[in-house]
């Protein structure tokens, strides 16, 4: 089936749903090399409602076959958020004697009478490479009457113990389980009720070791938990991460209780989890999240379809003189996108002397090499009819910033257009920027990955240029390359598929 993606504010080289209603990334995995992406999805309204999921598949992680829905509702209730493994030895018996794909969901179903709902684990599994999926006869497997909020369910398997793992959110906590088939599931262990942040519900989580650069040889697991919106706080939903050492029972946090790190420093990345049984597990993580945020999710003005995930990313472990942190970078294959590109060099930015590039098609990959020198604040401005988003350095508070509270459409909810800031020192007396815009929205990724943020932006108008500033001073731009890229549905430059209104 042939769709159409060029609504406007539709993103060009991002995931996002043919048609209608998209959250959760779900299911992802890696099996007979494609990369499957499931996803919360309602078919049948831009709006959130009774949860399927969705199915798309790559084979570079950029470029996405769109399938028919893998999972509906049934009589065990809606299609909860969940993920999906390969059992490569059939411990479930599905797949006589082969490997298969089994996927891991909660199904929710309201209580007759009442608001509260019922949510338990079930399994479905798939023979032919993810494209129908059976329920299994025994669902639920799993289920817990003492919680409303019992979800989204991340496994894996631990080698060394040759069991199933289970992580699962519980309210405000995870529980941890094991299995040898998938099937019978026993409790193991707790965590979180008294670490990081609890300004909301628990949901997403996910589980894995990685090795630490620069650790000389240690490893690391890293629990990664997504945190639900609170009215009484203004970022709302978004997702935190600890690191520690699991031994196949019970996961035990490195840092301090009190300690949060939070994995992405913008507004719009939710709910992301990692592929299982991708290539490279044993050096990084492939990663991707929701691109938006439950504040105003249903609200975002699009028409046809809401939702859209962040690029992929590759996850590893850095040791920093704070601790071991998360990186992220954007996948390599990303760079299939570009085209032609230009390059400053030596720019000396101030007060009256700003440096102003053209977007042209608006899809962009930039990357900026700056020396605060003598400037209070420099970065740079996205520019639409009249307009502007400002990723900004504050050089005295050590902040990088996103500023979108003037960036073209805001007012379809109040604590949308804003400014968030996140601490970036000066490495080596420099600030290094990679940014990806696309039609709505923007990816920041300084300190080599080890700051992050991401948020969507609405623009009235296509972006129509790029300006470098500097206030209070004059920096020093060292560098700067800008790629125009290519829409992931046009196959060249004269085919990419401009954005009008």
């Amino acid at each position: 089936m042939k769709h159409h993606f060029d609504q406007p504010l539709r993103p060009q080289f991002h995931f996002t749903p043919a048609s209608n209603w998209l959250n959760d990334p779900n299911g992802m995995v890696y099996y007979d090399g494609e990369y499957h992406l499931f996803y919360q999805h309602h078919p049948d309204s831009s709006v959130w409602g009774p949860m399927h999921w969705g199915h798309a598949v790559s084979t570079d992680l950029v470029h996405w076959e769109h399938f028919p829905i893998a999972l509906y509702p049934d009589h065990n209730g809606t299609i909860f958020s969940g993920s999906a493994v390969v059992d490569w030895n059939d411990t479930s018996g599905f797949f006589d004697g082969k490997a298969g794909l089994v996927a891991i969901y909660t199904q929710t179903e309201t209580i007759p009478g009442s608001d509260l709902s019922k949510q338990r684990q079930s399994i479905a599994y798939s023979k032919d490479n993810g494209r129908t999926w059976i329920p299994y006869e025994g669902n639920p497997v799993l289920a817990d009457e003492r919680f409303a909020d019992f979800r989204d369910p991340k496994v894996f398997w631990h080698r060394e113990s040759e069991q199933w793992i289970m992580v699962l959110a519980a309210g405000d906590r995870l529980f941890l389980y094991r299995s040898p088939d998938l099937k019978a599931w026993t409790f193991a262990s707790e965590f979180g009720a008294q670490d990081g942040s609890h300004d909301g519900v628990w949901e997403c989580p996910d589980l894995f070791e990685l090795p630490v650069e620069g650790g000389e040889g240690a490893s690391k697991w890293v629990m990664i938990v997504s945190i639900g919106d609170d009215p009484a706080c203004p970022e709302g939903s978004r997702t935190q991460y600890f690191t520690g050492e699991f031994d196949g029972f019970a996961f035990t946090n490195d840092n301090p209780a009190d300690t949060v790190l939070w994995l992405d420093h913008g507004r719009d990345n939710y709910a992301g989890v990692s592929w299982s049984d991708a290539p490279g597990l044993e050096s990084e993580r492939l990663f991707i999240g929701w691109m938006n945020n439950w504040k105003y999710a249903n609200l975002i003005p699009t028409s046809g379809w809401r939702g859209a995930m962040t690029l992929a990313r590759k996850l590893t472990l850095r040791q920093a003189p704070e601790g071991v942190r998360l990186v992220q970078k954007p996948v390599e294959s990303l760079s299939q996108l570009r085209l032609a590109g230009s390059e400053w060099q030596n720019e000396r930015i101030g007060p009256e002397a700003s440096l102003l590039c053209g977007a042209g098609s608006g899809l962009l990959e930039l990357e900026a090499d700056f020396e605060p020198g003598t400037a209070s604040e420099f970065g740079i401005k996205l520019l639409a009819g009249g307009k502007e988003t400002v990723i900004g350095y504050d050089t005295a508070a050590g902040e990088l910033f996103i500023d979108r509270s003037d960036s073209g459409i805001i007012d379809f909810q109040a604590e949308f257009g804003c400014r968030h800031a996140a601490q970036l020192p000066a490495k080596d007396g420099r600030i290094k920027l990679q940014l990806w815009l696309d039609r709505s929205s923007v990816e920041v990724f300084a300190d080599e990955g080890g700051v992050v943020m991401t948020d969507q932006l609405f623009p009235h108008e296509s972006w129509d240029g790029i300006e470098l500033y500097a206030a209070g001073g004059e920096a020093l731009l060292r560098s700067l390359r800008l790629y125009p890229l290519r829409s992931i549905y046009a196959p060249n430059a004269a085919e990419a598929v401009g954005r009008s209104q």
